[in-house]
């Protein structure tokens, strides 16, 4: 079923599309929200900026999922022997681990914290590795 989607003129190209957006929705949200926490647009209430950004951010983290676990069907093999790709699962687990920790730990209220800092910076760290992973698995 999903081998078919490697050998389509256009499937594969599509879902990556779609992937990109994806990745676009959440780091894009992620980097506003983020940056609050740096002192960017203080005068924005955390929860409210929360509200606004962390929305589309998880809805683009459902596009990747999706569209990645799609892609990953179709050549399971070729992916799981590509060093980028086993990094970036790696990485994709500690963000989530990270963004875990944030929100049990106070969320929103924390953000100006050093911990809270601390956080959203490994949190923009994760994820831009987890970009260039996605992008160097071609070449790995």
């Amino acid at each position: 079923m999903f081998s078919g989607l490697v050998s389509h003129p256009w499937a594969y190209p599509a879902l990556e599309v779609v992937h990109i957006v994806g990745i676009a929705m959440l780091f894009g949200g992620l980097l506003v929200f983020e940056l609050r926490a740096f002192g960017l647009g203080r005068d924005l209430p955390a929860a409210l900026l929360a509200r606004l950004t962390l929305t589309p951010a998880l809805a683009g983290f459902g596009l990747c999922a999706a569209t990645g676990l799609t892609m990953f069907a179709g050549q399971p093999g070729e992916l799981l022997a590509n060093p980028a790709f086993r990094l970036k699962l790696l990485l994709i687990a500690l963000a989530g681990l990270n963004a875990l920790l944030f929100h049990l730990l106070g969320g929103t209220a924390t953000l100006e914290s050093r911990r809270g800092k601390l956080q959203c910076l490994m949190s923009l760290g994760f994820w831009l590795a987890v970009i260039i992973c996605g992008r160097w698995i071609a070449y790995a």
